[in-house]
């Protein structure tokens, strides 16, 4: 097998990605290029790596076996060429994914933390969707990945080997509403409320499905603003112009105008926030990444 740099780059990128459209977007490449890295990739390996799909790219079995030494294989051509160069980090650096809601509760206490007790440990972020953030970790762009989970709580993906997860706290789904209307002065509403309320959610897809509207109501919900920037959503909220779902854990970070409501006439919606990584031992930058995250 003879597999160029350039070819196991555009493996690791169609494995985050999810498309041979968006990987030719993020590497700077036509998509016909992409094709025929992918073609030549498959033509090396002597087998199927990927699996087309109407809603976008997977690999195949073999694909995630030559995906777990592309990992390695890449990890050593970078740190040879930062040997080369003499610019090899001083710090030790960790990638952190992290889902939108946790970026504005987790993030700053755990970084400010991190700074004081660990300051060698350079973390770099990318903020995502839970889908999108266990790509990563399986293309190896991620050491780690701040996810988040509905009850029962089982593992995102089905791929093999697991990912080691880690509970980092369980917060309750709760309303956001404005504190002037229907709603002002109130710390809850019952959930026959909220059938026929405006909501503003995140725009949905096939595989990640719409956020911030409450689940289980009857019917077909009134979304009226979509809205993937939680910041935009909670600006709406003020204004008056719907209801939103949010993490209790959220509350210090709502803008003024914002209240936060408790469900009742419904079963709670727990969310669990879970920190997920590669199997195998964790490196001293990542546990020491862990235990920020667990200590805020």
């Amino acid at each position: 097998m003879d597999f160029s740099s350039t070819a196991l780059r555009v493996l690791r990128q169609v494995a985050e990605s999810g498309s041979f459209t968006a990987a030719a977007a993020r590497l700077g490449y036509t998509q016909s290029a992409i094709s025929r890295q992918a073609a030549a990739l498959e033509r090396g390996a002597g087998a199927v790596l990927f699996e087309r799909h109407f809603d976008g790219v997977r690999l195949t079995p073999a694909g995630l076996t030559l995906l777990r030494h592309a990992r390695t294989i890449l990890a050593c051509l970078d740190e040879a060429a930062q040997d080369l160069s003499g610019s090899a980090p001083r710090s030790e650096p960790v990638r952190l994914g992290i889902f939108p809601s946790g970026g504005a509760t987790l993030l700053p206490p755990a970084l400010t933390l991190l700074a004081a007790t660990d300051p060698q440990v350079a973390v770099t972020t990318r903020e995502g969707t839970t889908p999108s953030l266990i790509r990563s970790l399986r293309a190896g762009s991620l050491d780690l990945a701040v996810l988040t989970s509905r009850p029962p709580h089982r593992p995102s993906d089905g791929e093999s080997p697991p990912l080691h997860v880690e509970r980092i706290e369980d917060t309750e789904l709760c309303v956001a509403a404005p504190t002037t209307g229907v709603f002002a002065g109130r710390t809850a509403v019952h959930a026959g409320e909220l059938v026929d309320v405006p909501w503003i959610a995140a725009p949905s897809s096939g595989a990640e499905p719409s956020l911030g509207v409450w689940p289980g109501l009857p019917g077909r919900p009134r979304v009226v603003h979509t809205a993937r920037d939680w910041l935009t959503k909670l600006r709406l909220v003020a204004a008056g112009f719907g209801v939103t779902t949010v993490p209790r854990g959220m509350g210090p970070a709502l803008p003024p105008g914002v209240s936060l409501l408790r469900v009742d006439g419904a079963p709670p919606e727990i969310r669990r926030v879970l920190a997920a990584r590669l199997p195998g031992p964790p490196s001293p930058a990542v546990v020491a990444v862990l235990r920020a995250l667990a200590a805020v």
